[in-house]
C-alpha cells in the first residue's frame, strides 16, 4: 500500500486546543507527515504565538517556517507553495487548521480513485459548523468541536456568497490557486464532493473578520480583489442584524444538524448540485476574479 500524503498547511494564531484536534483527526485518517507554517499577524500578542507554537512541539510537529507581518492576499499561498515544494514528489493533502476533512472511504482508496481520474486533484466542499443558537463561542476540549457547533450548511456560499469549494488533495505537478478553492485546468472529477467540516465560526472570529475588513479597506492588507472585503461586510452586516448571532432559523441558511462522523443523507445530492452550478460573482470591469475571505488568520 503506497504511503498517505503529507498534509500542507498554513497556521495563524489559532487555540492550541484546535490545533491538537485537527492533528488528531488527521492523524486517526492515517496521516504521519505534517508539513506546517505558521504566520502571525503584527497585533497578535507573543503569549499567543508561543501557546500555539508550544502544542505544535508538543505533538511531535517541527514547524518549516514561521513568520510574522500583514496577512496579504499572498501570504498564505506563498507559505504553502513553499511548503509544498519543501515535500516529497506526489499528492498532497491540503486543509487549514479549521478544516476537517470526512472522506467517504478509507485514504488509501480514495488516493486511488483520486489517480483514476487523471485530473490530479480531488474536490471537497465547506459544510460550515455553527454552535446551536448561533453565537459565536468557545468550545470545551473535552466534549468536542461536534458538541460545540452542532449544526452545519453552505454559510459560506449562501450568506458570505464566496468560493465554498476546496481542493482537498492535489498531486505535486498541479498549482492550487489562493485559498485551495481551485486549481485551474484540473478541475475535480470525484461526485459528491468531500465533506470538508469547516469550524471557522468561533470566538474571536468577529474581531478576525473586523480586523480583515479594516486592513482590506485602508490597503495595510494587500488583496487583488474586493472579495475579501465584501465578503467581511456581508458577515458584520449580518451579526449587526442579528444581535451578533448567526441566525440559525433563517431557511436561506437551512442549517441542520451534522457529525464529523457520519456524512448527512443529503449531502450527495446537494452538495454536488452547488459545485456542478456555483460560479464566482462576475468581477467588475478591470477586476480580477474574486477570491474568498475563509482562509485567514483564524483558520
Amino acid at each position: 500500500m503506497p504511503a498517505l500524503p503529507p498534509l500542507i498547511a498554513v497556521i495563524g494564531p489559532v487555540e492550541p486546543a484546535l490545533l491538537t484536534a485537527w492533528v488528531h483527526h488527521y492523524r486517526t485518517l492515517g496521516i504521519e507527515r505534517f508539513h506546517l507554517a505558521f504566520h502571525f499577524p503584527e497585533h497578535v500578542e507573543p503569549e499567543r504565538r508561543h501557546q500555539v507554537q508550544a502544542a505544535c512541539r508538543e505533538l511531535g510537529i517541527v514547524p518549516a517556517a514561521v513568520t510574522s507581518g500583514p496577512w496579504h492576499e499572498h501570504t498564505n499561498p506563498q507559505l504553502r507553495n513553499a511548503l509544498r515544494e519543501r515535500a516529497s514528489d506526489g499528492w498532497h493533502l491540503l486543509a487549514d487548521s479549521d478544516e476537517f476533512h470526512a472522506y467517504p472511504a478509507p485514504l488509501h482508496e480514495i488516493l486511488a480513485e483520486a489517480e483514476r481520474s487523471g485530473t490530479g486533484t480531488m474536490g471537497g466542499l465547506m459544510l460550515d459548523r455553527v454552535s446551536a443558537d448561533g453565537a459565536l463561542t468557545g468550545w470545551d476540549p473535552e466534549q468536542g468541536l461536534d458538541a460545540a457547533y452542532p449544526l452545519g450548511g453552505f454559510l459560506t456560499h449562501r450568506l458570505l456568497r464566496g468560493d465554498p469549494r476546496k481542493i482537498v488533495l492535489a498531486h505535486s505537478s498541479v498549482a492550487v490557486a489562493s485559498g485551495n478553492h481551485r486549481a485551474v485546468g484540473h478541475k475535480p472529477a470525484n461526485r459528491p464532493p468531500v465533506v470538508v467540516h469547516h469550524f471557522k465560526w468561533r470566538d474571536g472570529v468577529r474581531q478576525d473578520v473586523e480586523r480583515r475588513a479594516e486592513h482590506s479597506a485602508d490597503g495595510t492588507w494587500k488583496t487583488a480583489s474586493p472579495a475579501r472585503l465584501a465578503e467581511a461586510r456581508r458577515l458584520l452586516d449580518h451579526l449587526q442584524r442579528h444581535s451578533g448571532r448567526i441566525a440559525v432559523g433563517s431557511p436561506r441558511l437551512n442549517l441542520r444538524p451534522v457529525s464529523v462522523k457520519t456524512v448527512p443523507g443529503w449531502w450527495a445530492a446537494e452538495a454536488t448540485r452547488l459545485v456542478a452550478t456555483w460560479r464566482p460573482p462576475a468581477p467588475a470591469a478591470g477586476q480580477k476574479e474574486p477570491g474568498s475571505m475563509t482562509s485567514s488568520p483564524s483558520s
